[in-house]
């Protein structure tokens, strides 16, 4: 049972990645926001 590289279908792979990237900006997005009020609240 030989394996073909490049044979394998990644389109539900590919659709995980990007809600993972989507996910993470949206986590990262809220942190700095987050760290900015309270940069400014406590100023």
């Amino acid at each position: 049972m030989a394996h073909e590289h490049g044979s394998m279908d990644t389109k539900e792979q590919e659709k995980t990645f990007a809600g993972f990237i989507k996910v993470s900006v949206w986590v990262a997005a809220i942190s700095i926001g987050i760290l900015i009020f309270l940069a400014l609240a406590n100023s």
